[in-house]
């Protein structure tokens, strides 16, 4: 009797072992699109450790947030501006053009103040939002522009901003 169970239980478990190791189309596609498409970045990690897997160019991001205020999103692309005041804040450029700036959550760390021009990766939430003119006149005395740059600024701008739990700099 115990013999007959054991049989039937050993047959089951090859059965599914043999259905989990057996490949199917779907499952030879999936790499390819995932880990292979994310890129190579290696450096130091500010925030929480993170790293470029799943990571998306920051091309795509308004893709990613289609109709949507915000979306939680893994990004690649350039550091663009940073604040130099203690590099609280740093710019990405979007595939519009446009600045898009990436503040750190809860104000918990900072990044270097010289890695513009550097690839970075950045993991938390992309949003639209109105910023104030106050806002846009404090950062750019942060990205130390005259004062002349800094009074014409008299209107609200709708941007893509970000906040960052985690940023991966390229070394």
């Amino acid at each position: 009797m115990i013999t007959l169970k054991y049989a039937v239980l050993a047959t089951g478990l090859l059965s599914l072992a043999a259905c989990q190791s057996s490949p199917t189309a779907e499952t030879a596609a999936t790499p390819a699109v995932t880990e292979s498409a994310a890129p190579a970045i290696s450096g130091k990690t500010y925030g929480a450790a993170i790293t470029a897997a799943g990571a998306r160019p920051i091309s795509e991001l308004r893709e990613v947030l289609g109709t949507q205020d915000s979306a939680q999103v893994k990004l690649v692309g350039t550091a663009a501006e940073v604040c130099q005041a203690k590099g609280c804040w740093l710019t990405m450029t979007t595939a519009e053009g446009k600045p898009m700036r990436v503040r750190f959550k809860d104000y918990a760390f900072f990044v270097p103040k010289d890695i513009s021009g550097k690839t970075i990766v950045v993991n938390g939430w992309a949003h639209r939002e109105t910023v104030p003119v106050e806002d846009l006149q404090h950062y750019a005395k942060d990205a130390g522009k005259s004062a002349k740059d800094v009074a014409a600024i008299t209107q609200p701008e709708e941007q893509l901003n970000f906040e960052a739990d985690g940023v991966l700099v390229q070394e």
